[in-house]
């Protein structure tokens, strides 16, 4: 398959995605797709589909880029769009951390795997609406956790 006619199947997959693709999973998700065709798409071939959309996207045309982050590749709004964008996601996702949340978030990333007891211990408070706050916010996947554990209420 020519490098025009597999950019399009990339450019799908990588805007369609929820999660950052690796070149390896984009190269196996285009061959499942493609199973009907007798030769099977590289690695090499991917790569330099990916060279090209990522070169098509670098004008300044487009408010959004193809770049490799996460551990794969992903649309990424440019930073000058970041405001416009924001209002998606509404007031939550503007504002900060408070302490308190910081502070939990550091115990959860230092102690991981942490019961929601074990986080009150060390903090010597309540930590409900902390962990409430970062769950809401998807910022740890150990706080999703926390609810299954012993300890923890």
């Amino acid at each position: 398959m020519e490098i025009t006619n597999l950019i399009p199947h990339i450019e799908a997959l990588i805007f369609a995605s929820d999660k950052p693709l690796t070149t390896l999973e984009l190269t196996e998700l285009v061959n499942n797709a493609l199973g009907f065709m007798d030769d099977k798409i590289s690695l090499d071939q991917v790569e330099a589909a990916l060279e090209g959309i990522t070169e098509k996207y670098s004008a300044d045309f487009y408010p959004f880029e193809v770049r490799q982050s996460g551990g794969g590749w992903q649309f990424l709004t440019r930073k000058e769009f970041h405001k416009t964008v924001a209002q998606l996601n509404g007031e939550k996702f503007l504002k900060r951390l408070s302490a308190a949340a910081l502070e939990t978030l550091a115990i959860i990333a230092y102690k991981q795997p942490v019961t929601k007891g074990e986080i009150e211990s060390i903090r010597g408070v309540s930590s409900d609406y902390a962990v409430q706050k970062l769950l809401e916010k998807n910022l740890s996947s150990s706080a999703a956790e926390m609810k299954k554990l012993p300890g923890s209420r």
